[in-house]
């Protein structure tokens, strides 16, 4: 009985924060929409919507900053002022939103759009998110420390365990085989750091209720700046035989060197490894995250077709399914942190590798 409730619960953490935002007229229900919403950026925390007495539909959300320059002077307020999208303020009104990009655009006195859009350094919920799972995983870190200082020379229990083992497993597997025994210290502390930010914002992502639920990594410009970091780290590391080998490749021969073909391709190279990185991650998140909101709009889908009886019939298989990929979806957060992380790995350690001579 205990597995039973804990399954129902799981279920019901999944399946009500989806259902409640889709309480829309079924004539209006956009499933594209819907789905697209809630994988994309916005400039406030939408929790759910919900019908009054009088038949009114209001949405709860959790504001968030607004910081726009425009025309030489900063503007600051809460996105709450914009009335989920209902209403002009300071001249701006917010724009998009579902299957559109919501943005900020500029408008007159009179309503109307001027085509101008001031420079947005908003708190979006992707940014929250990311300061979210920044102090949360500063204070796992912390309690694992705090745990080696109450218990010295003792084995680790709780967070300490989880902590320990993930660190242990990223040295051992990752940063002494990728990068070698002799230079693999330096370059530990951002592996480690990447392996834990990027497997806890999976996590956090796959949590269908505030204050997780973002789709932090299925947000191209986070592993688009993850994956610049490594880029940068990879090439200030790299060593003269690391360069040699790009521009004067062994083993090639002259006139593809003088063509030059190789050398081009070996540049090339260069750029496309850490957009394989961005694309890799952010094209797997974001599709898990799409395939359990289909499998819950189609629950609508077909009440809206068929009726309400149907749309109940199919509504088990689909929480079935949509469960089924979510546990999945937990072992390809760890996948996705382990690759990321061996890859930048693979890529610093063919920086520095010195050559092996007979």
């Amino acid at each position: 009985m205990t597995k039973l409730k804990w399954l129902l619960m799981a279920v019901a953490m999944l399946v009500v924060p989806v259902v409640a935002s889709a309480q829309e007229a079924e004539e209006a229900f956009n499933p594209g929409s819907m789905i697209i919403g809630h994988v994309t950026d916005a400039h406030s925390w939408h929790i759910l919507d919900y019908k009054s007495s009088d038949g009114a539909e209001h949405a709860v959300a959790i504001p968030l900053p607004v910081i726009l320059w425009n025309d030489g002077h900063l503007d600051v307020f809460m996105s709450s002022r914009f009335h989920h999208g209902h209403a002009d303020y300071k001249g701006y009104r917010l724009v998009g939103g579902g299957a559109e990009k919501e943005e900020i655009v500029c408008v007159d006195e009179a309503g109307n759009l001027t085509g101008a859009k001031p420079l947005d350094f908003s708190v979006t919920k992707t940014s929250a998110a990311i300061i979210i799972a920044a102090i949360l995983l500063i204070v796992i870190v912390f309690a694992a420390r705090a745990g080696y200082k109450k218990r010295p020379g003792q084995a680790p229990k709780g967070v300490q365990s989880l902590v320990e083992m993930l660190v242990v497993f990223v040295r051992d597997s990752i940063a002494k085989p990728m990068i070698g025994e002799a230079k693999y210290q330096r370059y530990l502390p951002y592996l480690l750091t990447l392996f834990f930010f990027i497997f806890l914002c999976n996590i956090l992502g796959l949590i269908p209720f505030f204050p997780a639920g973002a789709n932090i990594t299925g947000n191209i410009a986070v592993t688009a700046i993850l994956a610049v970091i490594t880029f940068f780290i990879t090439n200030i590391s790299g060593n003269k035989h690391y360069w040699i080998d790009i521009f004067n490749t062994p083993g090639v021969p002259a006139w593809l060197k003088i063509f030059p073909l190789m050398p081009v391709v070996e540049l090339v190279g260069v750029f496309t490894k850490p957009i394989v990185l961005m694309i890799r991650l952010f094209a797997n998140m974001t599709a898990g995250h799409i395939v359990i909101l289909g499998f819950i709009v189609i629950i609508f889908i077909l009440s809206n077709l068929f009726g309400t009886a149907v749309g109940g019939a199919v509504s088990v298989v689909s929480v079935f399914f949509s469960v089924f990929i979510s546990l999945l979806e937990c072992l390809v957060a760890y996948i996705q942190a382990f690759v990321f992380t061996m890859l930048t790995a693979l890529y610093i350690g063919m920086a520095v590798s010195e050559p092996h001579h007979a």
